[in-house]
């Protein structure tokens, strides 16, 4: 039985989940891009971030506990993309401490986004996964997501180029 609790982000949780997913993007993308580039990601401007994701609730933000402390979040919203329904919802940022990998964080995680989209008015749900890094696109297809090999595209992210693609699944009832 899991002790995994998921609820809604507070601005205290702002520097866990910055710690989070400072730790988590080193652990994942290490060998994708450059070691100096993981080392430089600045906490002080992830906590920035965070805080005020969760005060404006834009994308909403749900946590993990596990015996009091946070092991993971979600951030999720309406899609940003262009030019798609107001029914698509979109997962902004997943991430769990890297030594509560494979232990149904994600899992727990996922099921309240898909909840929290579902309340939202959200049919359908997509996410932008890195092409090359393995576990992310493993755990999304886990969940249901399937890719869009069309919507591979190049990203700049921190001043490394990222070649990603975007996965989608529907949120109609009876899909898992």
């Amino acid at each position: 039985m899991s002790t995994i609790q998921v609820r809604a982000a507070t601005l205290r949780d702002a520097k866990a989940i910055a710690q989070i997913h400072t730790a988590a993007m080193q652990a994942a993308y290490k060998g994708l891009v450059p070691d100096e580039h993981l080392k430089s990601i600045s906490l002080d401007k992830r906590v920035a971030y965070w805080r005020e994701a969760i005060e404006y609730c834009e994308p909403q933000v749900k946590v993990a506990i596990e015996n009091d402390k946070i092991v993971g979040f979600v951030g999720f919203d309406r899609s940003r993309d262009e030019k798609t329904r107001p029914t698509t919802g979109e997962i902004w940022a997943i991430y769990i401490a890297p030594n509560h990998w494979n232990k149904g964080v994600g899992a727990a995680l996922w099921d309240a986004a898909r909840e929290g989209l579902h309340e939202e008015g959200c049919t359908n749900v997509t996410a932008w996964i890195p092409v090359r890094n393995e576990r992310a696109l493993k755990f999304h297809e886990t969940a249901g997501f399937e890719r869009e090999l069309s919507s591979a595209k190049t990203a700049v992210i921190g001043g490394i180029k990222i070649e990603e693609i975007r996965v989608k699944r529907s949120l109609i009832s009876g899909n898992r």
